[in-house]
């Protein structure tokens, strides 16, 4: 049930890109408006993940896992009866808290019914595999929901799936809750959503409304000031929900900021694969779907091996080497345009997914490996956040790169060009920085990870 759970929450981050172009053809909305409807859903993710994990451990994970779930398939069912773009983004975000609660939740689940070491490494070598699979035929499922019916079906799947998990969920699940487990940080989860928020939205719009607007520049003078309360609240509350002190292990910062590196480059990229296909290539929704595979199957196949392969030769070295592919890919897609032939672009999107797969699970477990054992939950916690975090900034920079672009009479195609450039710019960077700092600050040579390799692609955690 846990698993299922969880293959719905990946599932809705890789099903809807395939969706997009008939999205904008149904409910007449710009590029701007597309941003949305994935950052909506992301965003609540990434600030209400955290809060999540805190609530599965303090009022039980059954509860919070049929809540999340509950909420996550009535949240489908709106968005799947949505006229407009302003109705479909509230559901948006309505499904992104269900997933922030349920996510977490199952995780939380399967820690505690498998007390045993062993057993608890292969349920959640299960719980990865269907993230691997959710994020693998997400593509292929939009693109075939989509042509058969049109872009609601990709929201209507998963009511069956979510009213069968709550029903035999209620049944089977057990109810545990950790009596000791921390009080939420209400203003520093406030705060943080403002943060980010404001922030998306200044960059989102920037595109449109110009960089030099008032409402931007205003958007980006208050993110300072939220950003200086919630550092000053963090600081001086007794259990924050981003302790600072974390961040003074280099490993672990290193860590994240590359995170939030491979969420930009991944998710803004991926953003515009299907768009490439069908608006500049002029392919079907069908087709495009299909043609995004190489990406995602790269990563799905390598993300269980990364952690092995680090295991081995350590963090720095396997993150550096999937970052410098990653980068690779994405620059290479910069060279794509209306008439490149499909045998010239799969191994573009095949270099950019290995290079990811590589990434994720090294890059978690350097900053579980960084801090003491009783925090591993809350800093893989804090690796998923920052990821989506980056996702969401990945696609509101990559979007008004694009905007930009056409707005001085570019065509589609080169905005997307100059986009996928600078997402490998980026992470070829990101690559640089951890090839020089991602080991540890006191023992250099001890970098070699501490982790299973059945780690998640996209780990969802509790704070424990």
């Amino acid at each position: 049930m846990t698993c299922i759970g969880q293959f719905m929450v990946l599932l809705n981050n890789t099903i809807t890109s395939a969706a997009l172009p008939d999205m904008q053809l149904r409910l007449d909305t710009t590029l701007t408006g597309l941003q949305w409807i994935v950052d909506a859903y992301v965003l609540a993710v990434a600030m209400l993940l955290l809060a999540g994990g805190v609530f599965a451990d303090r009022f039980g994970g059954k509860r919070i896992f049929l809540g999340g779930m509950a909420v996550f398939t009535l949240a489908s069912l709106m968005c799947s009866l949505s006229a407009t773009v302003g109705w479909l983004l509230a559901a948006r975000i309505l499904q992104g808290i269900g997933a922030a609660a349920l996510s977490p939740a199952s995780l939380a689940l399967l820690a505690s019914g498998y007390p045993v070491p062993q057993e608890r490494v292969k349920a959640i070598g299960q719980w990865a595999t269907f993230s691997g699979i959710g994020l693998a035929v997400g593509p292929a499922a939009g693109g075939l929901l989509v042509e058969a019916f049109d872009w609601r079906a990709i929201f209507l799947i998963n009511i069956p799936i979510g009213v069968v998990t709550l029903v035999v969920g209620a049944r089977i699940l057990p109810d545990r809750r950790n009596p000791d487990a921390p009080p939420l940080d209400l203003p520093g989860q406030v705060l943080a959503l403002l943060l980010v928020g404001t922030l998306t939205f200044g960059v989102t719009e920037a595109g449109d409304l110009g960089w030099t607007s008032p409402l931007i520049l205003s958007c980006f003078g208050a993110t300072i000031v939220l950003l200086a309360l919630f550092l000053t609240i963090e600081a001086r509350v007794a259990t924050p929900m981003l302790p600072l002190r974390l961040f003074k292990h280099r490993l672990f910062t290193v860590s994240n900021a590359a995170m939030t590196v491979v969420g930009f480059g991944l998710m803004g990229s991926g953003f515009f694969f299907s768009q490439f296909f069908v608006t500049v290539q002029g392919h079907s929704v069908m087709r495009a779907a299909m043609e995004t595979l190489p990406c995602s199957i790269a990563m799905v196949v390598c993300s269980p091996y990364a952690a092995r392969i680090a295991a081995r030769f350590g963090f720095r070295s396997v993150v550096t080497v999937g970052l410098v592919l990653a980068g690779t890919g994405l620059v290479t897609m910069a060279a794509v345009h209306a008439s490149t032939p499909y045998p010239n672009v799969w191994w573009r999107l095949a270099i950019t997914g290995v290079g990811f797969g590589l990434t994720m699970s090294p890059l978690t477990g350097a900053a579980i490996s960084s801090v003491g054992p009783r925090e591993g939950g809350l800093a893989s916690g804090i690796s998923s956040t920052t990821r989506q975090i980056g996702s969401v900034f990945g696609v509101a920079v990559l979007g008004a790169i694009v905007r930009t672009r056409q707005e001085h009479g570019a065509s589609f195609g080169s905005g997307l060009n100059t986009a996928f450039l600078t997402a490998g710019v980026v992470t070829l960077a990101s690559a640089v920085f951890t090839a020089l700092w991602l080991v540890r600050q006191q023992a250099p040579a001890a970098d070699a990870p501490q982790i299973t390799p059945t780690e998640a692609p996209q780990p969802a955690v509790t704070r424990s």
